[in-house]
């Protein structure tokens, strides 16, 4: 039940949405899509689902095509939710699910058993024009995941979400994921995409420029913050060649780092009087490195257009 996307391109006239993507997604793993708005990302789903074809490469599961019959196998959530506003919630849900091929009387009793898992506000006779924002995505969700597809597309799933039903969706997608399925998600929020992903690949401007786990891919930028609760001020802080720069966090400071060498002689100075209550260095959040990379890529193509 593996997922291959093998130097896969999309073209749109002149613009080339997608260009050359790799990417292997197994079961039970979560990938992690990211970019900006525009990078390929919505692209690369609907190639996938063969809403579009791509023009070049292949993409396979179980090595062959993604059929009609594979696409009751998937859960896709799309960006633009598309529930019936005049459908009640049980009709919308068995409408879904039947697609999937389920039967109504099973999908009426997973439906129930749903509805206390999401804590959803509602009672599934009501319609959908009258649930609010949040509970309308509760069911949006339900629907993706109520027939337990094989392979989930989750495009944004966490939009408008407070964090409390954040974490209770953010717990089912891992379900689905130690229950086997394979995962790709998108989302502009790097706390989610560091928290549920095993494997990340970013996009910018249809080309990879980022790609393995998040793990690796931090420990590849060093690591180059430190984390400090210690007496020293900043002035003294920053004199200290190589230390860029110092903010404020919580009770401490953030200090970044020119290299990862020079941690040790931070630390010899905040020691110096033995105790200190914090100091912890490590790589940087993969939010900072995404902010990097984009303003790195942005930084080079505005080079090449002067």
């Amino acid at each position: 039940m593996t997922l291959i996307i093998d130097k896969v391109s999309k073209h749109f006239g002149e613009k080339t949405a997608v260009d050359h993507l790799n990417m292997v997604v197994q079961p039970g793993e979560v990938m992690g899509l990211i970019g900006q708005n525009g990078a390929g990302k919505t692209t690369t789903f609907r190639m996938i689902l063969d809403f579009i074809k791509a023009d070049q490469g292949q993409i396979t599961w179980q090595g062959g095509p993604i059929t009609q019959q594979v696409k009751q196998k998937i859960g896709f959530l799309p960006e633009e939710r598309g529930l019936y506003q005049k459908m009640t919630v049980e009709n919308q849900i068995l409408f879904f699910a039947e697609l999937h091929g389920m039967k109504r009387s099973d999908a009426r009793l997973k439906l129930q058993e749903w509805m206390k898992r999401l804590e959803v506000v509602g009672k599934v006779t009501d319609k959908v024009q009258t649930l609010s924002k949040g509970n309308a995505q509760k069911i949006q969700f339900i629907a993706t995941l109520l027939h337990e597809p094989e392979f989930l597309i989750l495009d944004e799933p966490f939009t408008g979400l407070d964090p409390v039903n954040t974490e209770l969706l953010r717990n089912e997608i891992k379900r689905c994921r130690d229950n086997g399925a394979a995962v790709i998600f998108s989302n502009h929020n790097m706390s989610d995409v560091e928290q549920l992903s095993d494997h990340l690949l970013m996009l910018k401007g249809g080309k990879t420029i980022l790609q393995g786990t998040i793990g690796a891919i931090r420990e590849s930028y060093g690591r180059t913050r430190v984390y400090l609760e210690s007496p020293l001020s900043d002035e003294e802080l920053l004199a200290v060649p190589g230390v860029l720069n110092v903010r404020k966090q919580g009770s401490g400071r953030t200090i970044k780092l020119a290299q990862e060498e020079v941690g040790r002689v931070l630390f010899k100075l905040v020691t110096q009087q033995g105790y200190v209550q914090a100091f912890m260095q490590a790589p940087p959040s993969l939010d900072e490195i995404f902010r990097m990379e984009v303003s790195e890529n942005n930084a080079l193509e505005q080079q090449k257009g002067e």
